[in-house]
């Protein structure tokens, strides 16, 4: 049986961020085609501290809502299990939830396996790697019951 260890760090403290359970289902999901042991740091961070990292890293101004840090492994180090860190901005999160008529949950599920995606090499920096990508996040997130993240759902009202 492979190992999971995810270490979840909430530096925020939120009543509407999800379960140590959710954070583990999420990350199962993504994972499901991996047959190796994993190991995933996710950490819930406040505005402030995802526009430094954003730009220290990205060299972007502003925040985004989430960031993954794959694990390199130095040369003349044996292989860990180690996958890499997802850097998550709540409130980044809560706001595109809102704004795109999507419920918290769905959201944090989407942008969770998008980052695990990232940490195993998927990438959206050309079309057909985006189209890649979003293809995988689309099943995974069928397979939670969770519609597609990017058809646009109309506003009632």
């Amino acid at each position: 049986m492979l190992a999971r260890w995810l270490d979840i760090q909430r530096i925020v403290d939120l009543d509407s961020l999800p379960s140590d359970d959710d954070f583990q289902l999420w990350v199962e999901t993504a994972l499901a085609d991996y047959n190796q042991d994993a190991e995933i740091l996710i950490r819930i961070i406040d505005t402030q501290e995802m526009i430094e990292l954003n730009s220290r890293y990205r060299g972007k101004l502003g925040a985004t809502n989430i960031l993954s840090f794959p694990f390199e492994l130095p040369d003349g180090v044996e292989a860990i299990d180690l996958l890499g860190d997802l850097v998550v901005c709540a409130a980044v999160l809560e706001q595109e939830a809102e704004q795109q008529n999507k419920t918290l949950s769905a959201h944090w599920a989407h942008i969770i396996i998008h980052g695990v995606l990232h940490l195993l090499g998927y990438d959206h920096l050309t079309n057909d790697e985006a189209i890649e990508m979003e293809s995988k996040e689309i099943i995974l997130l069928q397979e939670l019951h969770i519609d597609n993240p990017y058809q646009e759902k109309e506003v009632n009202g």
